[in-house]
């Protein structure tokens, strides 16, 4: 389950479904990711065909491809995803 977001155009998108603010042409795609991570009971459940799952260098957190240079990033805190962020890789 999805516990917190970076990004507050992210948090405003997960519960309300208005795209105001998020920088990415398909929303719809970062729709249904939002959905995979907050049904992933670990990190690993967000490993799916296109979705480029790997963890971050260095830190304890992980990416999964939304399209071109934009990225879902999120931390792992027991049993919730956290940290939620859209992020801009160039």
């Amino acid at each position: 389950m999805i516990r917190t977001f970076r990004s507050k155009a992210l948090r405003t998108y997960f519960e309300t479904g208005s795209a105001k603010g998020l920088s990415v042409p398909n929303t719809e795609r970062v729709g249904r990711m939002l959905a995979v991570l907050d049904d992933a009971t670990r990190p690993e459940d967000a490993d799916l065909p296109g979705y480029r799952f790997h963890g971050l260098q260095g830190e304890r957190r992980w990416s999964i491809r939304v399209s071109g240079n934009w990225r879902l990033t999120f931390g792992w805190d027991g049993a919730d995803i956290v940290d939620v962020d859209l992020e801009d890789y160039h």
